[in-house]
């Protein structure tokens, strides 16, 4: 059997927007251990690496020239838990699972910048706990490190067709007063103001880029959560929970309204 390799993607973001009117656009990433890409490589039968379509060779070629290597002389198999444009970080997921199988050993810096160089836009997956840093996406830089929030369970899907990231989309809400809050709130491991945040940053989300009817919001209500989180371009939402407490029937709400591959898990932090 050949080895596969495997990197975990998120759910979305916990935040996302513009550091003040004219400064980059900056994420809180969601880090989710059930969603991730593996890859594995296998011995060429002598014609042209076959790269799956999820896997662009175009994209493959601008990474791995970005750390001045060749492609790999083997076919390569991607095995991914979402579609592209769902916002689960697969399209970094799966470049970072390739570099694993390659053993390439560069640093996290430069595997960012290797992504960045490849999409346009980077998540922070590559990185030890992603979750601590306010992440400038379109740079592949950390604009400052954060504490760690405490664990929150998550019941979400995915909502509508996936929505492709564009690198230069810049038309994002400024989250610029919500940075200190989050930073406060995880410090406190306060859950409830952290479910509060993502919820704004949602909501400003929405509000700006749509859809106008996603009812997300009104399925947090309905079940008493603390809130809820998207991603800020893709698919995914989620409601949020304290450990422990999520109640009964909101898997099957969420399949009944249309979300698709529901899932739950927790996010890391503190129990």
């Amino acid at each position: 059997m050949r080895p596969l390799h495997r990197v975990t993607g998120h759910f979305g973001e916990w935040l996302q927007g513009r550091l003040g009117s004219g400064g980059p656009v900056v994420l809180v990433t969601l880090p989710c251990e059930t969603l991730g890409a593996s890859v594995s490589l296998m011995r060429s039968s002598g014609r042209r690496p076959d790269i799956p379509s999820p896997l662009p060779p175009t994209v493959v070629g601008a990474f791995l020239q970005a750390l001045d290597l060749e492609p790999p002389r083997a076919d390569i198999e991607v095995i991914a838990d979402a579609r592209s444009g769902a916002g689960a970080g697969m399209s970094t997921a799966m470049l970072l699972a390739l570099a694993r199988a390659m053993g390439i050993g560069a640093s996290p810096e430069a595997l960012a910048n290797a992504c960045l160089e490849a999409e346009g836009a980077v998540d922070p997956l590559m990185m030890d706990r992603p979750e601590t840093l306010l992440w400038a996406s379109r740079e592949a830089r950390a604009v400052r490190s954060l504490p760690q929030p405490p664990a929150l369970a998550v019941v979400g899907g995915f909502l509508g067709p996936p929505i492709q990231t564009v690198p230069d989309d810049s038309r994002f809400a400024d989250i610029s007063d919500l940075v200190p809050n989050w930073i406060a709130a995880a410090e406190a491991g306060d859950r409830i103001e952290l479910a509060r945040i993502a919820t704004v940053s949602a909501e400003r989300t929405t509000a700006l880029r749509g859809p106008a009817d996603d009812g997300t919001a009104t399925l947090a209500q309905d079940f008493n959560a603390l809130g809820w989180c998207r991603a800020h371009t893709g698919s995914a939402r989620g409601l949020l929970f304290e450990p422990g407490h999520v109640p009964a029937g909101v898997e099957d709400r969420l399949q009944a309204e249309g979300y698709a591959d529901v899932l739950r898990f927790a996010t890391k932090g503190a129990a």
